[in-house]
């Protein structure tokens, strides 16, 4: 389940300058060539869209686009829809985008299903909520949204089940206003130039625009880790907006990670080989998936090519760093605290009880299987979110093809006071060389309400 940050104190502002946001776009639609839907680039081509290979090809997108992980729900028929995606508005439900023609998209045509993709316009004309990431997907070349498109509609069994209204309440639930979301924040369709690069390019410059394909169009990266906006809108697109793209935003109660070369809270440590192993394995030797990165890794990334992991590595090593690149370097006095049994820092009593039989007293846990917090990107991410989250609720480890062996790290939330994980998520971002801020008891109040966790009776 996806959501876009703690913004309910902002809604019903956002409501009341709805009539400026509509103006702006009426101005901005007259100077774009009206109200219709933005053009959709030509997909007019004729092909067979039975024919088995243009079907295989079209499975394979679908996985790089990673439908699978918003338009299945837990235990439901594949791409029947139906998965809640809270919103900071209410929940709304993935739909059925099977070929069933009373409840999916059995109706569409090529040219309607690529406005959708594409520009997030309905076949009816209505515009979908923007979890459907369309800013990303307008990126999408014509081959491969056809090559979707036949796999939707001969690959995928039909299913009958009806999409649910959302949970949103009225007058957040009209949906009007996101035809005007769409006109000032979506781009219109367009053939990026790099669309045509196809995965078994070899030539460095190639891999680098294959890898700009999909982590910008395809692979929607943006979605969950560029910051949002006042009206829940990415508020950089692709990497030529600016070093907003990709460092950092917040996704279901976790920090969807920093992905430029941030020495300290991002990817500036990790080598190529270390990011195609996390996005094949979920794992590598610094970390490992946690969150909604869980069910890309599961549905997606696992998937993908050597070529393609290669490309999307290529990429991110080219992203430059947000700010000034701080440094990382282990520093030992924690180690050597904990190791004398002196526990006179804040939070170390606690660390030593519960975190160091698997993450040890160096900070370094073990390589592969319980990740080091030492210089982790996470710990050291300016917003303790995800740190607090997962010592409250604890994680399970990715299964894959690669690795089958889950590991988990158990919840803390029942027998840790609020004060107590906070104390230990502040040892463990000031100690051996990482360097975050303190957390405060509040902000594990507010996690622990957010995400419904029970505190011991002996702690209330």
């Amino acid at each position: 389940m996806k959501t876009f940050g703690s913004l309910r104190n902002i809604l019903f502002f956002i409501v009341g300058a709805a009539i400026v946001l509509i103006v702006c776009a009426w101005v901005g639609s007259l100077l774009a060539g009206g109200m219709r839907p933005r053009p959709v680039a030509n997909t007019g081509v004729s092909v067979d869209l039975s024919d088995r290979a243009l079907i295989q090809r079209g499975s394979y997108v679908a996985a790089l686009g990673d439908c699978a992980a918003c338009h299945t729900k837990q235990g439901g028929r594949p791409f029947a829809g139906g998965l809640p995606l809270a919103t900071p508005i209410g929940k709304v439900y993935s739909t059925n985008i099977t070929p069933d023609k009373n409840s999916g998209i059995g109706n569409y045509s090529l040219d309607d299903f690529a406005r959708a993709v594409r520009t997030g316009v309905r076949r009816d004309g209505g515009t979908l909520y923007p979890a459907m990431p369309y800013p990303s997907y307008v990126q999408i070349s014509d081959n491969d949204l056809t090559a979707l498109y036949a796999y939707f509609m001969h690959g995928v069994a039909p299913a009958d089940e009806p999409n649910r209204k959302t949970d949103i309440a009225w007058p957040l639930s009209l949906r009007w206003p996101l035809t005007y979301w769409r006109l000032l924040f979506a781009p219109g369709a367009k053939q990026a130039a790099s669309t045509q690069v196809q995965a078994s390019t070899t030539s460095s410059a190639s891999s680098l625009e294959r890898g700009r394909y999909l982590v910008e169009g395809l692979g929607h990266c943006g979605s969950c880790h560029t910051p949002r906006g006042v009206a829940l809108q990415e508020i950089a697109l692709t990497d030529s907006d600016g070093p907003a793209y990709l460092s950092g935003g917040i996704v279901d109660n976790y920090v969807a990670n920093n992905l430029r070369a941030d020495d300290l809270s991002g990817l500036g440590r990790w080598k190529k080989e270390d990011i195609v192993r996390f996005l094949r394995e979920g794992r590598n030797t610094d970390t490992a998936a946690f969150g909604g990165m869980r069910d890309v890794v599961q549905h997606s990334t696992q998937y993908m090519t050597d070529a393609d992991l290669d490309a999307i590595a290529t990429y991110l090593m080219s992203l430059h760093p947000t700010s000034s690149n701080a440094q990382y370097k282990y520093v030992a006095t924690s180690a050597t605290a904990l190791q004398k049994a002196d526990l006179t820092a804040r939070g170390s009593i606690d660390y030593l009880n519960s975190c160091a039989a698997c993450h040890l007293s160096s900070g370094k846990g073990y390589s592969l299987t319980f990740p080091g917090l030492a210089g982790n990107p996470v710990v050291n991410s300016e917003n303790p979110d995800s740190l607090i989250n997962i010592v409250l609720n604890g994680s399970d480890e990715v299964t894959t093809v690669a690795t089958p062996t889950r590991f988990t790290m158990p919840a803390f939330g029942d027998r840790l006071s609020d004060a107590q994980v906070a104390d230990v998520v502040t040892f463990i971002r000031s100690s051996w060389g990482n360097s975050a801020p303190a957390v405060d008891e509040k902000e594990v109040v507010r996690l622990r309400s957010q995400t419904q966790v029970t505190v011991a009776k002996d702690h209330q």
